[in-house]
């Protein structure tokens, strides 16, 4: 993976010592701790990049990892997947981003559709997702519990969140429930809703040590306070 930090930022000429401090720690020692596969990897570090708010190593990493790494469906997939959770105000540059780069490399945009709901069947097709996810007792107990003021909540997340993003095709499940599990984990503060996509992994087959290894890879971006307060989690979740 040190490949992607080739030209990551200007910092190897204005501050070569800062340079090879953080390629050591983020291209060479976090992978020496992660089971994460290449495209795993890639993946998670650009969803934490869209959570941090950072277009420019978004970009720089994704020239050297579109058709290589990911492919450009894989990456217009994960920057849809980033708005139920980290908004539109945050993912709405990278679309941008995506753009520039594919038109740099010379890939046709727009991309095929993905989308394989439709305005009749979007809440029953996230639904039936939702419950898969996290159990259908679960999410009936939530939905009866739901004040009736804020029942409009559930109808978003169920028609938005899951039937809109979730039922595309381009990532599977485990990837889906793998860069959310990133989203969520690099915006910080929203550990209740961590705690709930932690057993999403789970549930789809993403296990203990792949988590475990994602917040490894993701480490360098997010800083320790947040990424020691996800693997406090999994723990809990995981046991």
């Amino acid at each position: 993976m040190n490949n992607l930090f080739d030209k990551f930022t200007k910092f190897e000429e204005n501050d070569p010592e800062f340079h090879e401090i953080f390629k050591n720690f983020a291209f060479n020692e976090v992978f020496e701790y992660s089971a994460l596969t290449d495209k795993e990897s890639v993946l998670v570090i650009l969803a934490s990049l869209i959570a941090c708010q950072s277009p420019k190593a978004f970009k720089k990493i994704l020239f050297k990892a579109v058709n290589n790494q990911i492919t450009p469906v894989e990456v217009k997939e994960l920057v849809y997947q980033s708005v139920p959770y980290v908004g539109f105000g945050k993912a709405h540059n990278f679309f941008g981003v995506v753009t520039k780069v594919l038109d740099k490399e010379s890939i046709d945009v727009p991309l095929e559709p993905q989308s394989n709901t439709n305005p009749t069947n979007r809440h029953q097709k996230g639904r039936e997702l939702q419950e898969k996810y996290f159990g259908k007792e679960n999410m009936e107990l939530m939905r009866n519990s739901t004040p009736e003021d804020q029942k409009h909540f559930n109808t978003f997340l169920e028609g938005f969140c899951f039937g809109d993003f979730y039922t595309r095709d381009g990532l599977d499940d485990q990837q889906r429930e793998l860069i959310t599990f990133v989203f969520i984990a690099s915006l910080g503060g929203c550990e209740n809703q961590l705690r709930g996509h932690t057993q999403g992994n789970l549930a789809v087959g993403n296990d203990k040590e792949k988590l475990i290894s994602t917040i490894t890879v993701i480490v360098p971006y997010i800083g320790f306070p947040r990424a020691l307060n996800a693997l406090s989690i999994v723990n809990e979740i995981c046991g």
